[in-house]
């Protein structure tokens, strides 16, 4: 499948390291012109460095995920600009605390959910016009086997929960975008990488096992080209498989 994306508008957010810097200069590299969303100014910059060195360009976009009114203004941004995007790459997220539910700290549980869920849903109210305006919008949900796993680990359930969320609400697009649009919306799970939330949640774990964030990104460019027509599917990375949802048994 070609993943030239020459002229094409892609946004990344949580851009400024792990599979989001990974994706980001990815997509720099086949030809997309990156807006750059992350909350550290200096992580963006030199992310920027990068892209140019690899003959790419960006916008670099500071800002934090909570602040829902912000996303409303890229939207408008990114309209007056260019007129359109082709791109949404929704990867930002929280790993939150690890913990029964019960002990959970109500202002960390908003604050998990307000990232991972209410912020790409923010997302895509913002930006919805202007995939439409493209003629093969892409988007692409970061998920996990902690939300949709048949073996639910304990004390997961703050992140779980909103993983569990972001599936769902990425299938209701997809379904509200299929056939009537050129939006194809899909979720990617890529299981153990070596990224700091994953050490944070395993720190007892060798990261040398694990591969890494560039390993994966060539995979989620490939879900952003024109030519990928699946929508409303999960690609499972380390299983190399595009899954359906199913009912449950």
């Amino acid at each position: 499948m070609s993943t030239s994306l020459s002229g094409r508008i892609a946004l990344v957010t949580g851009a400024s390291r792990g599979i989001g810097r990974a994706v980001a200069l990815e997509l720099a590299r086949a030809g997309a012109h990156v807006v750059a969303l992350a909350r550290t100014q200096g992580a963006l910059e030199e992310l920027d460095d990068e892209i140019r060195k690899a003959g790419g360009e960006a916008t670099l976009v500071p800002c934090d995920l909570v602040d829902h009114d912000a996303l409303d203004r890229l939207g408008a941004a990114i309209h007056e600009r260019w007129g359109k995007l082709d791109i949404l790459v929704g990867n930002a997220g929280l790993l939150g605390v690890l913990s029964p539910l019960g002990h959970i700290d109500p202002k960390e549980w908003d604050k998990v959910f307000a990232v991972n869920v209410t912020a790409n849903w923010r997302l895509i109210r913002s930006l919805d016009p202007l995939l439409k305006r493209s003629d093969a919008g892409r988007v692409v949900f970061l998920s996990s086997g902690a939300g949709h796993r048949a073996d639910l680990r304990a004390y997961w359930g703050l992140y779980g929960t909103t993983k569990a969320a972001l599936d769902a609400l990425a299938r209701f697009y997809a379904a509200e975008t299929q056939n009537i649009t050129n939006i194809r919306v899909n979720l990617f799970q890529p299981g153990p990488l070596r990224t700091a939330m994953r050490q944070k949640a395993m720190p007892g774990e060798d990261p040398m096992t694990l591969k890494t964030p560039e390993d994966a990104a060539p995979k989620i460019v490939e879900m952003c080209a024109p030519a990928w027509a699946e929508t409303g599917r999960l690609y499972d990375f380390p299983q190399g498989r595009l899954l359906a949802f199913r009912d449950p048994a």
